[in-house]
């Protein structure tokens, strides 16, 4: 009898603490199961487990079969609010499923064998057969994506996805104006902060390293949490940050915010693109999608136009003491966050991806949107009657997860335990791009991302430094050489700009109120000589001779005198600043935001010509057909000798390449699954962010030098990316898987 006791004791606690585990694996889910999904779950345990010898008679409630198994609408226990079915509330012990056997866990009966003893083995029964589980997914995604498709049909293509349009292509702007804005501020932002050389450098590509990190990041978790939620913490981020960089003073400070901001804006492109693609029906999606990427170049026009109107107007600037100033410039970036703020009002009134619900077993949500996507359609074509006729959606089996919070745990105990638990899935789903199934695409898609980014971007910050060395070759040669002269008792009170000073001889000269830019003086002697309120820029005296000469509220620091005798001069008040080695005036900012304006708006006729013929002569064909184009374009840059050629033959590149890009962003998001797409997309466009800065750094290394260089590992990188694009899978006229 004491056996007998102490078998329906452990026997007890053991179905008690199953129960518990069911309710917490229910509670975590957070899902409704049906009665055709518990029937079918219920013979999925009998095959698995092999505990039950004969058949449940359970076929009263099993609910009315469908070839997709999805829910109906007018089951009103499939519906039911509460969700329940005997499968997961019964109560029999001998002769129903208990509460949480769906979930895997088995029975007490299965315990009479070896007692307690056999707990852990019994336990370790209880994961499925992955194989198993993964070929039921296969089934239920293949035959979603078909369903899928046929419902976009119904749903039709109007007011809602051109909303949805407008919505996301403001996030895209977001992402096109971050790309530029810290070009535009850094001939200004060098004068506030006193950038080197090497932080300047720096601070060009921070912004390319969050875009790289956040492109990743929000690229998987978009896969777990949904498009839109992912995508508003994104531009969020975005925002908050690009707002303080706007007022910090400080390099290191300045340099975090980009580089959050960055991160931020990072998500936009993986998760814009996968997000419009899954409201687009197949012979919709190319063109729709190509239309989008306009945005990118929007964003960029509207950076070069405020660069324009705002940064040279130095009018627009205040200080509070010497400590804190607030320049024109600075302005400029505040107004570049304005997108991404717009982007993030406007999203809050859109629903999330539909097809992201159905993935994660979400069917009544993502009927409703779908339905909402219907209903706006039809009213803006004058059909209002016209009823929603689908009634029941294919829905993808879940994986079970059970993650234990531990009862009376910290709050933030629990959400380390949350976000350790997100960073497994995020991962284990990343790990699945190069699973066999995917391996090859994803190779072969790295190297096309890879090189277009290393020779695009390589390219088009080349462009803007060399048109700036043909400026400085420009401007040498026509520099004013004047050799041993003697000027006395003469006032300086104009700009002095351009010129060389040799051997000369100043005596009781006066230089007041006046800009130098450019000057050098060498070998000369100044006696008795007064500078007064004094601006250089590049200006250096060597090998000079000072005598009682003073000094007073000039930038002409000891460093800009080299190998200079003082004798008897005295300095006072000096102005506070940085030694600035480049020629910046309002002329040549002017310059940089034309420029950059011309190059933006070249490549409007390559997005019409891709938008138009995408799904005409499909993505591979637009791909590598652009590619070689490009790479035969690039042969024309040993022509560029002067300013204006260079100006055309950015804008030629611009226009051709900007055709591939479209191409390959379809092929991207047509190439992966669903429950894959957003995490395969930020990881290849964070490898193009890693390329963009090797691009970068390598090219503009050779400005100056050769063009020979530039050259060959364009044309060489394009030609690669377009033989190797020819091995990828046509997607034109298929379903989104």
């Amino acid at each position: 009898m004491d056996d007998d006791g102490r078998y329906r004791d452990g026997r007890s606690d053991f179905i008690r603490g199953a129960k518990d585990i069911a309710k917490v694996a229910k509670k975590q889910v957070g899902k409704k199961v049906g009665r055709g999904m518990d029937k079918m779950g219920d013979e999925y345990t009998k095959r698995s487990y092999k505990r039950f010898e004969e058949e449940d008679d359970d076929d009263d409630y099993a609910g009315v079969p469908s070839n997709d198994g999805g829910y109906y609408r007018n089951d009103s226990r499939a519906n039911d609010d509460e969700g329940h079915s005997d499968s997961t509330e019964g109560h029999d012990e001998d002769d129903e499923i208990y509460e949480g056997e769906y979930q895997g866990i088995p029975r007490a009966d299965s315990g009479k064998a070896g007692g307690m003893d056999g707990v852990t083995a019994t336990q370790a029964q209880q994961f499925r057969d992955l194989s198993a589980y993964e070929g039921e997914r296969r089934k239920d995604q293949e035959e979603l994506a078909q369903q899928y498709e046929t419902i976009l049909q119904e749903c039709g293509h109007g007011k809602f996805q051109w909303t949805l349009y407008f919505v996301l292509g403001l996030a895209l702007m977001a992402d096109g104006v971050e790309i530029f804005v810290v070009g535009f501020v850094l001939p200004s932002a060098e004068k506030d902060m006193c950038l080197s050389e090497p932080n300047k450098g720096m601070l060009g590509l921070i912004v390319y390293l969050g875009m790289m990190v956040g492109a990743f990041v929000w690229g998987g978790l978009a896969d777990r949490i949904g498009r839109r939620q992912t995508l508003l913490i994104s531009l969020s981020i975005n925002s908050v940050f690009a707002f303080f960089s706007s007022f910090v003073q400080g390099y290191v400070s300045f340099l975090f915010c980009r580089l959050a901001s960055g991160v931020g804006i990072g998500g936009s492109i993986p998760i814009v693109f996968s997000y419009y693609s899954e409201f687009l029906a197949q012979e919709k999606r190319g063109e729709h999608l190509s239309w989008l990427c306009m945005f990118w170049m929007i964003g960029g026009i509207y950076a070069s136009a405020m660069a324009w109107a705002i940064i040279p107007h130095y009018g627009w600037s205040f200080q509070m003491g010497s400590a804190y100033q607030f320049h024109s410039w600075r302005v400029f970036v505040l107004v570049c966050a304005f997108p991404s703020v717009a982007a993030i009002s406007a999203l809050t009134t859109m629903p999330e991806s539909p097809r992201f619900y159905l993935e994660n077993g979400k069917h009544d949500e993502a009927w409703m949107i779908l339905k909402q996507v219907h209903d706006t359609n039809m009213r803006a074509k004058g059909y209002p009657e016209r009823v929603f006729s689908v009634t029941t959606i294919k829905t993808v089996k879940q994986m079970d997860e059970l993650v234990n919070l531990g009862d009376g745990a910290a709050w933030h105990e629990k959400w380390r335990i949350k976000l350790t638990s997100l960073f497994h899935q995020v991962w284990s789903n990343f790990q699945t791009v190069f699973s066999p199934e995917y391996r090859r695409t994803t190779y072969m898609m790295m190297a096309v991302w890879f090189s277009m980014s290393f020779s695009y971007y390589g390219l088009t910050v080349w462009f803007p430094d060399m048109i700036k060395y043909l400026q400085k070759q420009e401007y040498s040669s026509r520099t004013r050489v004047f050799v041993k002269e003697k000027v006395e008792h003469v006032t300086f009170n104009f700009t002095l700009e351009n010129q060389v000073h040799r051997q000369g001889e100043y005596f009781n000269d006066k230089f007041m109120n006046l800009k130098m830019r450019s000057m050098v003086f060498e070998d000369s002697l100044f006696e008795e000589c007064y500078f007064e309120d004094i601006t250089s820029s590049n200006t250096f005296f060597k090998n000079c001779t000072f005598i009682a000469t003073l000094f007073y509220n000039t930038d002409l620091f000891k460093y800009r005198l080299v190998n200079c005798k003082l004798i008897n001069s005295t300095f006072l008040h000096n102005k506070e600043g940085c030694l600035l080695s480049d020629v910046s005036d309002e002329n040549n900012a002017y310059m940089v935001y034309f420029v950059s304006f011309l190059g933006t708006l070249a490549v409007l006729p390559g997005n019409i010509v891709s938008a138009l013929l995408m799904d005409k002569i499909g993505r591979l064909r637009m791909l590598a057909g652009s590619s070689v184009i490009s790479c035969i374009s690039c042969f024309f840059l040993s022509f560029g000798n002067s300013e204006s050629a260079m100006i055309a033959l950015l804008c030629l590149f611009g226009g051709i390449s900007i055709a591939s890009w479209n191409a390959l962003d379809v092929l991207t998001v047509e190439l992966y699954p669903s429950d894959k797409r957003t995490t395969a997309f930020g990881f290849l466009n964070a490898l193009c962010k890693l390329a963009a800065v090797l691009g970068i750094s390598i090219f503009t290394s050779f400005v100056g030098i050769t063009k020979a260089v530039p050259i060959l590992f364009a044309s060489g990188a394009l030609a690669a990316g377009s033989f190797l694009a020819l091995k990828l899978p046509e997607t034109r006229g298929q379903v989104l898987q």
